[in-house]
């Protein structure tokens, strides 16, 4: 049985119990059954995937006029036509299938779905629709991570089961209303895509951005969790571009736009952000995350996010009120109380930092007089 890597977000979550706990009776004699631990809206899913037809490859050309076949599956990048439906829907309504195929020029040419996330719902895809969504925006963590493995013309059937006892997120149920949910994902075809290590740094440096933007649109649209996953997407690809602006760094060239040759597409000069804004996107990223964390009670993940932005940013007002607050609700008091006076010098008048410390004595007083009432007790 092969097993999927849990994804980048769960490094925003609670601890995610071991795989080897989270098979169900799902045809485990099949060697093509995978399994693995989701992140959604409303906590962890359990999916276990089983293809369930297959097609013959086919080629196509893209309108850059490199050619894909359908023996690959879908990268970073790729744009993909999928529908995705409950099984009781599709054993009510399927058809036999049509000999149409959708090339990937024609793909090209469909703009990507775009329909909010919902803060409810396992399946963050319109049921029963053709939708065109590009892999790794990150709109659907169940239905990308079964596109990662698909091939064109494909379809596979998903088994979810909620993990533990979070919060209940609403999938439509078949009628009888039992869980686990079955559904299909179907893959009709994609756009050509890249591993985030063949990328070139210039086009990993959008990706991080769109993620930025993403994230900030998610995290104001209620969409905390959504805001999360962009964020840490983000960080996850400034990670492959660190080693560009390390030596820069060392030669202290902080302010400098980094200028690199990139030789897939015709020897075009990459013109890349200098360390200084390589550092504060960072920075911002990992600010950005710790409020989220905050949002979502992982007040220890918090303090460690905030922690970063700070050490990458000293001046970020904002990442120190939140290391602040983190680090009060794991009870590390002096700590707290060190980065909200360090607010305070980036921002003397701060309300939100005078306030925080106002009520760290205050509890400290009460603390001290519940104290001095035992103790007088003990000796009395």
């Amino acid at each position: 049985m092969q097993r999927r890597h849990v994804p980048l977000f769960t490094a925003a979550m609670e601890p995610v119990p071991p795989l080897e706990t989270l098979h169900g009776n799902v045809d485990h004699d099949s060697g093509d059954v995978t399994s693995w631990v989701s992140v959604c809206p409303g906590g962890l899913w359990k999916v276990q995937q089983k293809p369930t037809r297959k097609k013959s490859p086919t080629v196509s050309a893209s309108e850059d006029g490199r050619s894909s076949s359908s023996s690959h599956s879908p990268r970073l990048g790729s744009l993909c036509r999928v529908r995705v439906r409950l099984k009781a829907n599709v054993d009510e309504t399927e058809t036999p299938d049509s000999d149409e195929k959708l090339s990937v020029t024609e793909v090209t040419k469909v703009v990507g779905t775009s329909f909010p996330r919902s803060r409810d719902s396992a399946l963050q895809l319109p049921l029963g629709d053709w939708t065109t969504l590009r892999l790794g925006e990150g709109q659907c963590d169940i239905t990308e991570a079964c596109l990662e493995g698909m091939r064109a013309g494909e379809k596979c059937e998903i088994l979810l089961s909620p993990v533990g006892h979070g919060p209940v997120v609403s999938i439509p149920q078949p009628a009888e209303g039992h869980l686990p949910v079955c559904a299909t994902v179907e893959l009709q075809a994609f756009t050509p895509g890249m591993e985030s290590w063949e990328m070139p740094p210039g086009e990993k440096w959008e990706w991080v951005k769109s993620h930025k933007e993403r994230g900030g649109a998610r995290y104001r649209s209620g969409d905390v969790w959504g805001a999360a996953d962009s964020y840490s997407r983000g960080l996850k690809l400034l990670i492959a571009l660190y080693g560009l602006f390390r030596e820069q760094e060392k030669n202290g060239q902080q302010q400098n736009v980094l200028a690199l040759c990139d030789s897939s597409n015709g020897g075009e000069t990459q013109h890349l952000p200098s360390v200084h804004e390589f550092k504060t996107i960072k920075a911002e990223l990992h600010s950005n995350l710790s409020l989220c964390q905050l949002k979502l009670s992982q007040p220890e993940r918090a303090r460690a996010s905030a922690s970063k932005a700070t050490e990458l940013e000293p001046g970020g007002a904002k990442a120190w009120y939140r290391l602040g607050q983190a680090c009060q609700m794991v009870n590390e008091v002096e700590e707290a109380k060190r980065a909200f006076r360090k607010l305070l010098e980036l921002q003397p008048e701060s309300p939100a930092a005078l306030k925080a410390l106002k009520d760290i004595a205050s509890k400290e007083k009460e603390t001290n007089a519940q104290l001095g009432v035992r103790l007088s007790k003990m000796f009395s």
